[in-house]
């Protein structure tokens, strides 16, 4: 998968800032990445804004097809690039 791919398929979609930021990272991987995705509490560190905007705009990219839930869940749900079918 490819950067390229993401945002071909969620170009038309509006993305705050925020979001286009941590997308950013979750495609990076390797360090600077979240290899075993992203909670809301590491969006909320990382975007720099309150756990109830994380949790918005983590739905908000769930709802837009542009990332998916890993199988863990509950308060310890975390995230990841939706892989392309």
């Amino acid at each position: 998968m490819t950067a390229h791919w993401i945002w071909q398929q969620n170009g038309s979609k509006p993305l705050s800032a925020e979001q286009i930021k941590v997308l950013n990272r979750l495609l990076d991987g390797g360090e600077s990445g979240f290899l075993q995705g992203i909670s809301a509490s590491q969006y909320q560190k990382l975007a720099k804004v309150s756990k109830a905007t994380a949790t918005r705009h983590l739905a908000d990219l769930l709802e837009k097809g542009c990332i998916e839930k890993l199988p863990s869940g509950g308060r310890n749900t975390r995230y990841q690039i939706k892989v392309m079918e």
